[in-house]
């Protein structure tokens, strides 16, 4: 089984403070690599290839962590299939940035990208990233991409169907965003079979050979697991630990 380090938010280089909020998590995802200086490659398709974005993360994976970073840039131009396979398994990190889920989950489809991630799901290349960028990785998201279509009000928030290489749904933003990602995530399980994260910013699922645990990168921040069983919703505690569990553990409703 694959790697994955899936954040729940929090900005990669604070715009305004120019903080590194989740510099801790960055650099497991590079030492998971066990390499020195892998190469990382970032994909910002779902901010539609915000070269501010790019350059915050050049900054961090290049200048901060030692990776030699390359970018993919599909919204506007996207290169030949041949070229972003090229690009995508020669890379030791894959990280996905934040933005419309939908749109970005659309647009892989269409150019054959999530076909080549699979790929490099199954070669052991670490996959990561944040809020889309986390989502993207499992079977559902709880996405507020509805923001963008007209005929959906904000506050509702839709199942979007991921890449499925986690058999669960994943949530982020839910120390931030709790007054409306917590509704949100409750009444998605209620019709949504298996179990939910929920992850605050700043904190990670990390994923390694079929096994599991949480890190973050700030204090007092922590994901929760939910399902719904015997007519309730569950919103129970998952514990920052250092140890790993087996996933199995995880995907199974208490």
């Amino acid at each position: 089984m694959g790697k994955i380090v899936a954040i729940g938010g929090g900005e990669i280089k604070d715009a305004k403070t120019g903080k590194l909020e989740t510099l801790l998590i960055d650099k497991e995802i590079v030492r998971l690599t066990g390499k020195a200086h892998p190469r990382a490659l970032f994909i910002p398709t779902a901010s539609g290839d915000a070269e501010g974005y790019v350059a915050n993360f050049e900054y961090v994976y290049g200048k901060k962590l030692g990776c030699k970073v390359d970018v993919l840039r599909v919204v506007k131009s996207p290169p030949a299939y041949t070229e972003m396979e090229k690009k995508i398994l020669s890379a030791d990190i894959i990280y996905v940035g934040g933005g419309n889920t939908f749109r970005m989950i659309k647009c892989w489809r269409k150019h054959g990208i999530d076909k080549i991630l699979r790929k490099a799901y199954d070669s052991g290349i670490v996959l990561s990233g944040l809020s889309a960028g986390a989502v993207c990785w499992f079977r559902y998201a709880n996405s507020d991409s509805s923001k963008d279509w007209k005929h959906k009000p904000w506050a509702y928030y839709l199942r979007v169907s991921g890449l499925g290489f986690v058999p669960a749904t994943l949530s982020v933003h839910h120390i931030r965003e709790k007054r409306k990602r917590i509704p949100g995530i409750r009444r998605q399980m209620q019709r949504t079979p298996g179990v939910g994260i929920a992850l605050d910013d700043c904190c990670a699922l990390e994923i390694v050979d079929g096994e599991y645990r949480l890190i973050a990168s700030k204090k007092n921040v922590c994901a929760h697991k939910v399902y719904y069983k015997n007519g309730r919703t569950a919103y129970d505690k998952i514990p920052v630990k250092r140890e790993f569990s087996p996933m199995d553990d995880l995907l199974e409703k208490a």
